[in-house]
Parts: structure tokens; sequence; C-alpha cells
């Protein structure tokens, strides 16, 4: 079942349905509106499949995606083969991930955010301490 707020920010890409995958780096699935899994795709169909690491690539990136909607009750139906991937049992978190969404067995979520195997703030200022590019006093 999806949150109700989340059903209602995502309101405007409910009738053009979304993609579910794997995610590349974690134990958990992603959510792409349809809109952005056509930028994605865009992207992707820019690499030379002569290229034998991009035709690896894309066959990874691709495996297992799935054509989902979520129905009047806000329901997503997850195929069982990404519940098995994903190690979905009981509770799940949606998490945004900016232009997409991710989606957590809890207990993994709350293993991966629980900083026992990094340190966020070294973390931050390694991906963002040298962005100085805006006026906003953010960066």
């Amino acid at each position: 079942m999806m949150p109700a707020p989340l059903k209602k920010q995502l309101a405007s890409s409910l009738q053009d349905g979304f993609v579910l995958k794997r995610s590349v780096f974690q134990p958990c699935l992603e959510l792409y509106p349809m809109e952005e899994w056509n930028l994605m795709m865009q992207k992707i169909n820019k690499l030379n499949r002569f290229v034998k690491k991009n035709n690896d690539f894309i066959r990874r990136f691709t495996a297992g995606v799935k054509m989902v909607e979520i129905d009047a009750l806000g329901r997503l139906l997850v195929p069982k083969d990404l519940v098995a991937f994903s190690s979905i049992s009981k509770d799940v978190v949606f998490s945004s991930a900016v232009n997409i969404v991710e989606i957590w067995d809890k207990d993994l979520y709350e293993k991966s955010i629980s900083g026992e195997d990094m340190d966020f703030a070294d973390l931050a200022e390694e991906v963002m301490g040298n962005i100085n590019d805006d006026d906003n006093g953010i960066s």
C-alpha cells in the first residue's frame, strides 16, 4: 500500500505508470515515474552496444524491470522476483531519492542509514563539499 502523502505527490504520474527495478547499489527497489524512466532510457540508448562493457551494463541495469501501476486504492503490486531481490518481508519503507522512490525492507533500510559502515559527515563533504556555484547560501 502506497502511503497517501506519497501517492498525492505522484498524482501527476499515476496515469502514465511506473517502472520498478532492482537498485544498482543497494538491496532495494527503485520506482521510476514513466517520465523519469524515459529520460534514463534516452541516456542509456546513447551507449554504443558494440562496446562489451556497455552491453553488459545495459543487460544488468534493465534486469528484472517491470512496468507497474498504482491502483485506485493506492496499492502497488511488487512481482515476486523483485520481492526476493530486495528481501522485503513484512514492513516496507518508501524513501525519496530525488526523482525516484526507493522501496526497502524496513530492517534493511534502518541498517543502511544507521551509519555503522560510514561517517555521513565525511560522505557529505566528499560529495557536496566542492559545489559552490549557487547564490542561495546553501553551498
